[in-house]
Order: C-alpha cells, then structure tokens, then sequence
C-alpha cells in the first residue's frame, strides 16, 4: 500500500437536485444523507494513512464553502484550487498532476468527486489499495462499480482480461444506455458502472495527456505554471485554463489510452444524481418512505419528502418526490427524477424564474449569511447571522439605507469611523452613503434584522472599501 494525493472535484452545479441544489450552493455543499455535506463526508474518508492532505478544485464561488466546510469537520486540505471557468474534468485532473509533479515525480492521485455517497467503510478501503497498486504497475485506473439493477443514468465500462491487483483491462466504454440494453447488459454480467473515481500515476497521466490531448497538456501546465496565491488560495491563470477544450477524463483519455484500467468493487456507491439516489441513500419506513422534515404522510409508499420548514402532507400516493424549500416547491414522480435537470434548466431560461435556480433566501457568505424575510416596494427585510469572531466587510451603498436591530449576540458596528457596540434589543440606523462594517466580537453567533429602504435594493449596490475576504 502507498500513499495516494486525493484531488477532490468540487465545481459542480447539481441541477438535477434543484430546488435544494442551485447555483449558489450545489448539492456537494449541502446536507442530503446524513448530518454533513456530500463534499464533508468525502474529506471524511481521507484518512487512515492511505493519503496525504488533499487538493480540493472548485470555482471562486465556492472558495470559502470549501474552505469552511473542510474545517467544520476538522480536515486540513493541501490547496484549494480555483478554476476561472468551467472545463470538465480532463482539465481539472491534469491541473492536480501538474501541481503533484512538481513535488514528487513518482506521484499517485485519487481523483474523487465531492457528490457521491459511499456509506461503506472496509469494502471502500480495500479497493483503494488495490488501486494503489494497480496504478504502481503504470495502469491509470478508473472504479467500476458492480450494478445491481438496471441503470440507464450512469456510463458503463466492458471488463476484459486481468492485469493484477484486482484489476481488469477496459475492453469499452459505453455511453448511458437505455432500459433495454442495461438490462442485456446486467444479465450477461461483466459490465460495471463508471463511478468517475479514479486512481492514477501522475507522470503517465500527463505523458498521455501530452500524447492524447495536446491542447488540454498545455493549458493545464501553463495555468498552473502562472498561478497565483490569494488569501491562501490558488488561482489557476484565466487565459491560459480557458484555452483548455471542454471536455472530460474519459473521452480526452481514457477511451483512447492503452493503460486505462478498471477495478470491479463492490462497495455501495451512489453519485447522488438526482432525488431517486437521495431516497435511496436514506432510510426508509415500513412503506419506503423517506422523510427529512416536518411532514405527514398518510396511505403514502416509496415517497421522498425533503422540507426546509413547510409541514408538507401527503396522502394516498405512491412513488413520489416532494422538495419544499423556503421558495419553492418541487413534486413530481420518483421513478421520472432525471427529469428535474431539464426543469432545473428551463427556469434558469426564463428572466422571470431564473433566480430560483441560482440562490436561496437563504445566502451563505465567509462571515456567515443572510436570509430574505420579506420584499416590498422599496424596502426589504433580512435576517444576518455573523460567526463568533467574524467582520463583513467596509463598505457603503448608493442607493438605500439600512436600519439594524440586534436580536442575539453583540455586534461592534463602525459608522464612519465611530464605533458602537450593541447588545439585544439595541438598533443603529445607517444612513445613505455612510462607511459602515459590522462584526461580531463575541462567542456565540450574531444575530440581527437589517431593514433597507431605497429605490434599489440590489447586492450589486455595495461599494467594498476594504474586505478581508479578497471580494470586489
């Protein structure tokens, strides 16, 4: 057994989740199995000595998701990588090689996404050495899992002949079938699920990289030979990354590289793609039901109800998903779930309903977040939670002016250079213009509603004086 880099994927958008996954906050950064997030749960299983602090790539927008995520659940990370725009995973992977190469030539990666769901413990381990070893023999390596039913929203992989270690030569890869050929293809057996996990020797890698995918080689080690540090992050150059095709690991590589490899296990494994996965991932009653906040069901089975507070009801249904969140409300057909996507998709397409797919009421930020109470012709109502120990930063608005009324916590707010500290039930009034900041000095979080009147409203009227936060 050898130690292995993990390198953790952790850009993605997650629509088929939606109305819980948006833009703002996808589903690796929030709770859908268990107490903590998909991405938690994976920087979780990086331990045991099989690996070395792992390199998370992700985009600006999720830089401190990632970075407080990891540590509420005590994991420190090797680098947080920021991509300036999306480019699949061939580019991201050969980023992580290119970054590993230039420590240790003799490098192994274990490429993870942040959004699958492994409940397994011994099972997973097991195969993480065998692929270990695998990829010593200079094998690039990708995780077929076992299928157990008939998948048609997940790639498929042809096992051919043994290599060592467990593992298998690829005879193919094959697209997303339909229900007819995953069938065929469950009853004949050697065939598993491509689980995009992969374990694999940095220099072969990039050396097929150069070979295979000319133009991803070169704007992967271009953009991390210009890199740049900021606020303990790494941004990897924008003209350089962008120059990379959009494309992923297993068409820019692994379908034309002889050293692909794959490794049958049989641990559980889901990669949470859509609502189905998520019912299936969590327990279940009696009738197969699964149930995540305040709800009733009655003459109910094989139902999915998730609420972010709404009491949702339902009676007499069967195969059913129900989402309410603060929003929204999503309900349709179990068994149709990969439908959520092109839903997911057609209101992020019209002006009117775009914003249900991007953010939430509620908004996370560094310092803590914000959710909206209520909006109105010239005023809205917020409700801000700031961490112990955590400042927004200075700044000012144009357009609107802000009334603050502490309900939990102390709060230190500077006016213009004056600083005032307030306790419950206390307000400040800031008016149109004025520099103001708001931190929270003490050890318990901060809570206050914040009134703002003006003709706009807009996140986009803060002018940031200083911000320790890197933001514009």
């Amino acid at each position: 057994m050898g130690v292995a880099i993990p390198v953790v994927l952790a850009g993605g958008r997650g629509s088929r989740l939606w109305p819980k996954s948006r833009l703002a906050r996808p589903k690796q950064f929030i709770e859908l199995v268990g107490d903590t997030s998909p991405f938690q749960q994976c920087l979780q299983r990086l331990g045991g000595g099989r690996y070395s602090a792992p390199i998370v790539i992700t985009n600006a927008e999720y830089r401190f998701l990632v970075a407080e995520q990891a540590q509420e659940v005590g994991v420190e990370l090797g680098a947080i990588v920021l991509e300036p725009v999306a480019r699949n995973t061939a580019a991201a992977v050969a980023v992580a090689a290119q970054m590993v190469i230039d420590r240790d030539e003799e490098a192994i990666i274990h490429v993870l996404p942040s959004d699958h769901l492994i409940p397994g413990a011994a099972d997973y381990f097991a195969s993480v050495d065998a692929a270990v070893a695998a990829a010593r023999d200079d094998h690039l390596v990708t995780f077929g899992v076992a299928p157990d039913h008939p998948e048609t929203g997940y790639g498929y992989i042809a096992i051919g002949e043994a290599l060592g270690h467990g593992a298998h030569k690829v005879s193919a890869f094959i697209e997303k079938p339909d229900l007819e050929r995953a069938r065929a293809m469950l009853a004949a057996g050697g065939f598993a699920w491509n689980s995009g996990m992969f374990m694999l020797p940095a220099r072969l890698f990039l050396n097929e990289c150069a070979r295979l995918a000319p133009a991803v080689f070169a704007a992967a080690r271009a953009a991390v030979t210009k890199a740049r540090r900021d606020l303990g992050f790494i941004r990897l150059d924008e003209a350089a990354f962008a120059a990379a095709p959009d494309i992923s690991v297993d068409y820019a590589i692994f379908e034309h590289t002889g050293r692909a490899a794959v490794l049958p296990v049989s641990f559980g494994w889901s990669d949470l793609g859509a609502w189905d996965a998520v019912w299936k991932g969590r327990q279940h009653d009696a009738a197969g039901n699964a149930v995540s906040g305040p709800a009733m069901l009655r003459n109910t089975s094989n139902t999915l109800v998730v609420s972010d507070g709404a009491h949702v009801v339902v009676d007499g249904l069967d195969d059913v998903v129900v989402v309410a969140t603060e929003d929204a409300v999503f309900v349709g057909k179990l068994s149709e779930a990969q439908n959520v996507g092109a839903i997911a998709r057609a209101l992020g397409a019209d002006e009117a309903t775009r914003a249900l797919t991007e953010t939430h009421r509620t908004d996370y930020r560094p310092w803590g977040g914000y959710r909206l109470i209520l909006v109105g012709e010239r005023f809205q109502v917020k409700k801000l939670f700031v961490k112990p120990g955590k400042r927004l930063s200075l700044q000012k608005h144009h357009h609107r002016s802000e009334h603050w009324v502490v309900v939990r916590g102390t709060a230190e707010v500077t006016v213009d250079g004056v600083v005032s500290v307030l306790t419950e039930n206390q307000s400040i009034y800031l008016p149109l213009g004025c520099a103001h900041r708001l931190a929270n000095p003490g050890k318990i979080e901060l809570e206050l509603i914040e009134v703002q009147t003006g003709p706009y409203l807009g996140e986009d009227d803060i002018v940031r004086l200083e911000d320790e936060y890197g933001r514009d």
